[in-house]
């Protein structure tokens, strides 16, 4: 019996997915150039919008071709097959795997400092420390319940996703009750316009969206999601909408408990704050509560990566192994995804990767939403049972804020950028040579 996702589990995937640490680490960056409490409210409220902008395009994309694979299905039908294997080329070998090591390391090292588990679980290879161990241990543990048993899996999923919301909210709580320490203004004046429009505004987004990447989720898990001409939009928008109201919720209580000075620069925003909040034992719980949330995140990521594998498989020979299933689940693409994400913990490369494959992802995102264009030209007779919330303005907003981002990126990263454009062309060489062998 096939079983599908629910509208509670794509709910819980796609805010998993966006929940992790970003939110906790990047304010310190942001307020090392910006001061005014509105305005740094202000970045948080347009990524998000950014963010749902971008959620009610592939809401539309999702219904018109409602098969897993998200920028992989979708750009392989808008524009040519070559486009859409590129970006599963990208999510094969790096696109996933990476983000999911970079999440299961930080899980160890979070984990290992808050019980001091260094005494009690001593390294059997020298450069495999505790953290590293533990990490590998929890890709294989998550990788295994999802390849062999999809419902309990999903109610995992759930389960984590829902102790996530709640350790965030408490933190909110504490925030809004014991907070107050900081005598930051909120109110919008003239500084914060001339915040607004300068230089660290811009160079902080790139912190902000990197902490609302994942509000597409659900589009790479389509074929398994029940209704789904009903429930994508719903997930993908509510998922997103939700995860806006934590953010600008929990950068609040930061700011407004903890001065601007004693955050900037700092990468422990959350020990900072519980410490200002809690006191002297702040580092353990703060420690475990982002542990718990990002257990949360390797579980959604492995949900969703192999569906784009899976995908692949079923249209590619010379990748059709990637499509084999057990119990209705890719499991042979779960375990493949597992390998490559344990050699980048063991081999630590997946911070260089990350930073590699950016500019790569947020170009195949900006093809995607401009696909809601291309496809209403190609066909505007076509039936559409959800249709893109404010476009075409929402869909041309997303679209220009990714393109300053391309450039700031281009500009900025350019190293990183080329390696990442190198990537996509080896890619090619592989889909000419795949097409050349099974002609």
């Amino acid at each position: 019996m096939k079983r599908q996702f629910s509208r509670f589990t794509t709910i819980s995937i796609v805010v998993a997915n966006m929940v992790g640490t970003g939110v906790f680490t990047s304010l310190g960056f942001q307020v090392m150039g910006i001061t005014s409490g509105f305005t740094l409210l202000m970045l948080w409220l347009l990524g998000g919008l950014i963010s749902i902008c971008g959620a009610f395009a592939y809401s539309e994309l999702g219904n018109l071709f409602p098969r897993s694979g998200g920028e992989y299905n979708f750009l392989s039908k808008i524009y040519h097959p070559a486009l859409g294997f590129l970006a599963g080329w990208i999510s094969i070998t790096v696109g996933f795997a990476a983000p999911i090591a970079a999440a299961a390391i930080a899980f160890g090292k979070y984990f290992s400092s808050s019980v001091r588990i260094e005494s009690m679980l001593p390294s059997p290879i020298d450069h495999l420390s505790p953290s590293v161990i533990l990490a590998i241990i929890l890709i294989i543990g998550l990788s295994l319940l999802h390849s062999f048993n999809k419902q309990a899996g999903a109610m995992f999923q759930n389960v984590m996703t829902i102790i996530k919301i709640v350790f965030i909210l408490t933190l909110i709580l504490f925030g809004l009750f014991y907070g107050g320490h900081s005598g930051l203004s909120f109110a919008p004046d003239l500084k914060a316009v001339k915040e607004m429009i300068s230089p660290s505004f811009a160079i902080s987004m790139f912190f902000v969206t990197y902490s609302y990447s994942g509000w597409n989720a659900a589009a790479y898990i389509t074929s398994e999601i029940k209704n789904p001409k009903k429930n994508i939009p719903l997930s993908l928008i509510a998922g997103t909408a939700f995860v806006t109201f934590l953010y600008i919720s929990l950068s609040f209580v930061f700011l407004y408990s903890v001065p601007i000075p004693e955050l900037s620069g700092q990468i422990e925003i959350g020990y900072i704050f519980a410490q200002k909040i809690m006191g002297v034992n702040a580092g353990t719980v703060m420690g475990l509560v982002i542990s718990f949330l990002l257990i949360s995140s390797v579980s959604s990521m492995i949900i969703i990566g192999p569906r784009v594998y899976n995908a692949v498989g079923e249209d590619y020979k010379s990748f059709r192994w990637l499509s084999k299933k057990y119990n209705d689940t890719p499991s042979i693409a779960i375990i493949f995804q597992s390998i490559i994400a344990i050699v980048f913990i063991i081999t630590s490369t997946f911070e260089n990767v990350i930073i590699l494959i950016g500019f790569t992802l947020n170009l195949f995102t900006f093809l995607t939403v401009l696909g809601v264009f291309v496809e209403r030209r190609k066909h505007p007779l076509a039936e559409r049972t959800y249709k893109t919330f404010g476009h075409p303005y929402t869909s041309a907003f997303f679209l220009l804020v990714n393109l300053w981002l391309l450039v700031y990126g281009f500009i900025y990263k350019p190293v990183q950028s080329l390696e990442g454009i190198g990537i996509c062309l080896l890619g090619l060489v592989f889909y000419y040579i795949n097409k050349r062998l099974h002609a």
